[in-house]
């Protein structure tokens, strides 16, 4: 069989970092093994569900480059869950329970305090069928809880290892709440069987929900041994906390605004948590070569985003005009991009320097001392036509006859000249800027 792997956001806010990786990490397995990506929106939550984030989903993945061959929405799905429930209860595998949250608060203090696990007691399972009436008609609805098998459940994970649990240290899972909303467990199981689902890889916070699932997918008669399991750490910000959508925590929507090179993203985040070294690579097959999830470390990663500002600046730098020119004002340039490239951060930078290249500067404040140094350069200015010796020649002149040398020489030029202490060389610049412009900006900062 294939291998099919899905990717299941929910609706309910923009992707940040962490789901971006989560994705990204489901893509790259798929690609290298010549796979196909399931997209599931979640959205069963019909509250917080909202059109908007849906299409961003869509946007962001788009944005970086993920593609997936399938998708499907769990709400349009409902008829197929209740069906499922309907046999589950037939065959005695969900139960219902009449206790009510605070009921159920209670008990786990009760059995903490008693330094028991928390574990539900299946009191439910005893009720008779007049107690149940009676619960009815006191007005509760009861939640559905999937009865465990005892005995022990195991898998072999491609980043954990062998994993095992005693089915009697789990509580019995709640499938559907008491206003008869399905819960993500049953709902995400029924869909991987109708999906074909091989590898379900995702974070390591649903490692005890992998446990209790195994027993639902056994349940629907499925073979669970044609499911291979893995479990990665969870991405968390510099500063240990982890990622939510709900605070809009480094969404992809506005690192896109901000002008990060989806690859940067992408090629960070392939590689944070491994073995591997994080470099700037251009293609997601590129990455998918060299993926593999025993890389994968037990340390959850730290994404820290100024490591994702130096390796965008560093793709920046590499980018070719012929992999930018469409992104680019129409003033620039291949012979200027290879300047001014070395000086960008994003490239949307590259707008600062339109007028520094094509316009006007604004007013830069000299001292006296600087507008006569700057008077005494004019002199020497050469005449056009320049070249990249131009700037050394004229600086040469004006050291022979100032004795200026180092900062002192060379920084009331620039700032003269582009209105900036840093920038690309100034024998390249010095060419693009031209003589024109150069002679009249002297001229003004001189007065």
């Amino acid at each position: 069989m294939s291998v099919r792997v899905r990717f299941a956001p929910s609706p309910t806010g923009y992707l940040h970092i962490g789901n971006a990786r989560a994705c990204l990490i489901n893509y790259l397995f798929a690609l290298k093994h010549q796979g196909d990506l399931i997209l599931r929106i979640d959205d069963t939550d019909k509250e917080r569900s909202l059109k908007e984030y849906e299409d961003a989903i869509f946007k962001d993945l788009e944005w970086l480059g993920i593609s997936w061959s399938k998708t499907f929405r769990q709400s349009e799905r409902f008829d197929r869950y209740n069906a499922v429930i309907e046999e589950l209860k037939k065959l005695g595998h969900l139960y219902p329970c009449f206790e009510t949250p605070e009921e159920l608060d209670f008990k786990r203090k009760r059995q903490l305090a008693r330094k028991e696990p928390p574990i539900y007691d299946r009191a439910s399972l005893s009720l008779t069928i007049e107690q149940k009436e009676a619960y009815i008609k006191e007005g509760r609805t009861p939640h559905w809880r999937f009865k465990l098998k005892d005995g022990q459940i195991s898998w072999k994970d491609l980043v954990r290892g062998d994993v095992h649990f005693q089915a009697s240290t789990l509580s019995d899972p709640v499938l559907i709440r008491g206003d008869g909303v399905l819960l993500y467990s049953l709902a995400s199981v029924i869909d991987d069987v109708d999906t074909n689902i091989t590898h379900i890889i995702r974070g390591e916070d649903h490692v005890t929900n992998t446990a209790t699932q195994i027993q639902i997918f056994e349940a629907l008669g499925y073979d669970v041994s044609k499911l291979t399991f893995a479990h990665t750490t969870l991405l968390t910000d510099a500063s240990g906390q982890g990622f939510s959508k709900r605070l809009g925590s480094l969404s992809l929507g506005n690192l896109r605004s901000d002008g990060i090179n989806p690859m940067a993203i992408n090629s960070l985040l392939a590689r944070l948590g491994t073995s591997l070294p994080v470099e700037p690579l251009f293609s997601l097959k590129e990455l998918s070569d060299g993926f593999d999830l025993s890389t994968f470390s037990r340390t959850p990663p730290k994404f820290d985003v100024k490591e994702l500002e130096l390796l965008n600046q560093k793709m920046l730098h590499l980018l070719s005009f012929e992999d930018v020119k469409e992104q680019l004002p129409s003033w620039c340039t291949k012979e200027l991009w290879d300047v001014l490239k070395s000086d960008l951060h994003h490239l949307q930078d590259i707008n600062a320097w339109e007028n520094i290249v094509c316009g006007e500067l604004q007013e830069f404040i000299f001292t006296e001392d600087q507008k006569t140094y700057l008077a005494e350069a004019l002199i020497f200015l050469p005449k056009s036509p320049w070249d990249n010796t131009t700037w050394k020649n004229w600086t040469d002149a004006i050291k022979a006859s100032t004795g200026k040398k180092g900062r002192e020489l060379f920084m009331p030029l620039r700032l003269a000249l582009t209105g900036r202490e840093h920038g690309p060389e100034m024998k390249e610049l010095l060419v693009f800027i031209g003589y024109e412009k150069v002679l009249k900006r002297l001229k003004d900062a001189s007065e």
